[in-house]
Parts: C-alpha cells; sequence; structure tokens
C-alpha cells in the first residue's frame, strides 16, 4: 500500500518533495494508526463489497470499515455476516498473493461474540483483516470485546488490532466522564500492543442531547461535543508514552443544500493553482463547495489542531480531501527536521527556515516526531504545492 499509489509517477514526482512511502498490513502499529487517513466505512449487506472494495483501493482509499452495526437495520445482521464471510472469501484469490494492494479492512461488530465466530468462519480470509472496530465502548463492554479479540488472534494465528469507539452516554454526561476515561484507560493499557487507534463517535454523543450539527458547523461548534473530544485528547491522546491515535469524527454531509452560511473557503489559495489542465483552482474550490467538503476541510483542520489524526468517511468522496489535507507541507517539514536537529544538540530556541515563528526545541519536540512520522506515511508537498493542487490531482486521477 502506499498513499497516492493511485496517481502516476509524474505526478507524483511533480508534488512531493518526499514520497510516501509504501507500507503493508504488517509494519509498525505506529505507521498503520498515522497511515489509517479518511477510513471510509460501508454497510456489510451490500452485495456487492467485494467489487467496492476493489475499487476504492484503486481510487486510494486505505483503510476500510465493514460495518455490521449502526449501518445496518437490526434484522439484517445474520444476512450482513453471511455476505460479509462470502464476500471476503471471494477476494483472497485477488489479494492473498499481493497483501500490500488492500486496503487495511476492519469489521464494526454489535457484540464481543462475533469476533471469534467471524474469524472462525472467514477461514482462511481471516487473512485480509487488519482487526475490529468494537462499538459503543466503555471499561464494561470493553473487556469482553478486548477478551475476545485475544482469543480470535490465538485461534487464528494473526495479529488483529482492535479500534475501540468512544461513543455512550455515559461519556457524554459530565458526571460520569471522568470515570469512563480513566476507566478506559486502564483497560486499554493492558491491551496497548492490540490498540490500533482510538475513534470517536459524535453522532451518538450528539443524539444525547437530541442535537446534529448542520453542514455549515464542525463538531468544534457543538461546545457538548467539543468538551468531550478535548477530555478525550487529555486522557488518551498523550505525547508520553501513555496515548493513542485519536481518529476524528464522522462528517455526515455529501449531498448539495441550500447553504445558510457563506462558504468557508476563501478564493486566494485556489487562485493560481498549477498542475493539471482538467480542472483549474476555482474549479476545485467551486466542486468542494458543491459537495459540502469545505465543512470537511475546515474541522479536519480543527482535528490536527485539537490532536487528532485521520478520520471517518462514510462517502468515498471524502477520502481524496482527508489524505490531501494529511501531506506534510514543506514549511512543516522543515520546521519538524530543524526542531529535532536543535534537540539532539543540546536543546534552545531558533528562527524557523521560514523566518515566521520561534521553534523551541524541547516543548515541540513531540510535535515534531509526529510530523515527520506523518511525512513517512502521507510524504512532503513540494515548497510550491498546495493543498489545493493536491485536491486537484487527486479529484481528477
Amino acid at each position: 500500500m502506499r498513499h497516492f499509489g493511485h496517481l502516476a509517477d509524474d505526478v507524483r514526482a511533480r508534488l512531493f518533495l518526499e514520497q510516501p512511502r509504501t507500507f503493508t498490513a504488517r509494519s509498525e502499529p505506529a505507521v498503520l494508526a498515522t497511515a489509517l487517513g479518511g477510513t471510509l466505512y460501508s454497510p456489510a449487506t451490500r452485495p456487492a463489497l467485494a467489487a467496492d472494495i476493489r475499487k476504492q483501493a484503486a481510487r486510494g482509499v486505505v483503510s476500510m470499515v465493514l460495518c455490521l452495526e449502526d449501518a445496518i437495520a437490526d434484522h439484517e445482521v445474520g444476512a450482513g455476516e453471511r455476505n460479509l464471510v462470502e464476500q471476503l472469501t471471494d477476494l483472497v484469490n485477488d489479494f492473498t498473493d499481493h497483501a500490500q494492494d488492500h486496503p487495511l479492512l476492519f469489521i464494526r461488530v454489535r457484540a464481543a461474540e462475533q469476533i471469534p465466530d467471524l474469524a472462525e468462519r472467514l477461514g482462511p480470509a481471516v487473512g485480509l483483516l487488519s482487526g475490529f472496530v468494537l462499538p459503543k465502548f466503555t471499561p464494561r463492554s470493553g473487556a469482553g470485546y478486548l477478551a475476545a479479540l485475544a482469543a480470535a488472534e490465538a485461534a487464528t494465528g494473526r495479529r488483529l488490532f482492535a479500534m475501540p469507539v468512544l461513543e455512550s452516554p455515559e461519556l457524554a454526561h459530565l458526571e460520569t466522564r471522568r470515570d469512563q476515561l480513566f476507566g478506559i484507560a486502564d483497560l486499554l493499557a493492558g491491551h496497548r500492543e492490540r490498540v490500533l487507534a482510538v475513534r470517536l463517535g459524535v453522532t451518538d454523543l450528539c443524539s444525547a442531547y437530541g442535537l446534529r450539527r448542520s453542514p455549515d458547523l464542525t463538531a468544534y461548534d457543538v461546545a457538548l461535543v467539543a468538551a468531550v473530544i478535548g477530555d478525550v485528547v487529555n486522557v488518551l491522546g498523550r505525547a508520553d508514552g501513555t496515548g493513542y491515535t485519536v481518529t476524528g469524527p464522522v462528517w455526515e454531509y455529501f449531498p448539495v443544500q441550500e447553504r445558510m452560511f457563506k462558504p468557508q473557503l476563501r478564493r486566494t489559495p485556489f487562485a493560481a493553482t498549477a498542475g493539471t489542465a482538467r480542472a483549474t483552482g476555482e474549479e476545485v474550490r467551486r466542486r468542494i463547495i458543491e459537495h459540502d467538503l469545505d465543512g470537511l476541510i475546515r474541522e479536519v483542520e480543527l482535528d490536527r489542531a485539537n490532536g487528532l489524526l485521520g478520520k471517518t468517511c462514510i462517502h468515498p468522496g471524502h477520502v481524496p480531501a482527508v489524505h490531501a489535507l494529511s501531506v506534510v507541507t514543506h514549511e512543516e517539514y522543515c520546521d519538524a527536521r530543524d526542531i529535532l536537529r536543535q534537540e539532539r544538540g543540546g536543546g534552545g530556541v531558533l528562527r524557523s527556515a521560514y523566518t515566521n515563528k520561534m521553534n523551541e526545541a524541547r516543548p515541540h519536540r513531540a510535535w515534531a516526531e509526529r510530523v515527520l512520522l506523518r511525512a513517512e506515511v502521507f510524504g512532503v508537498a513540494r515548497e510550491d504545492v498546495s493543498f489545493a493542487e493536491l485536491l486537484s490531482a487527486c479529484l481528477c486521477g
């Protein structure tokens, strides 16, 4: 697998100073957690699920969740399980000998007992799985999920990761949030090697208060949700070796709707987009606004500012924006390298290579290390390449 591997070699050479590196499902957990990017969710009941996985892999999707929980009705669970087994078995012949070509695949279950049951029913096709998504994760439910995952690992001899989803009412409610978070932290610490990332279920958190954000607002504009996100990162996203990758919440909107507020994208970044002749910068901006992606882009920026990496996606059109925004800019790359070089030399403060900020070696070290890991996975843009040009290349293939 390789981010932007679906682009032509000459396009990548034009866009990247340092191109994204290849990785496989067997890479180090820190690499895989960073590489998740826009994780595309799909109902497990889709009749053409195998074809969908092939198609999305060819379009640059690197991680997918096949959902047996909220994405399907209660009465469809049995059919969804059967379809999963059938469809993944169909994929084995395509991907077994070329594991680097298929996305990281996860199954979102409803109950712990589904994990070992599905692992057994999949047979050889379990080799396509990277793990399971564990919904409504609490200290009480989580122990059963993680025990079931350990049993499935032992039975199959496969490394299977957990991605717990924090979305329970107990987490939303102020009086129980603290105990929930520290209980989850204690539970996960005993299974650190199995936890790839912690995901946020903002839709369920909103439902505890009868809320739903509009496409003109981000999750961070909803005060109750923003408070939960901040507390989750505070406890589970620390940079001291105890934390985990925390991924961004789902962006729910993709149809064109009448807008209540002005688009959030300024024209300036799109005014002089170079590169492909098939889409000018202004055309890219228009397409973003028409498909309600400007709100998504703003939310991804706020995710990053608040310590989140990657995002849950329910529409394939969201993935290119998430990935383009994950590319390390030339300025970030210069700052990160300078900070680590200065830190190895004993610390201190230096002016950035762009002469627009202070880089303080020790306080900025953890940030710099994360930037260079992201650079390894998503690449480093050339100095004159903007987000608009990266997204243009992705949209135009």
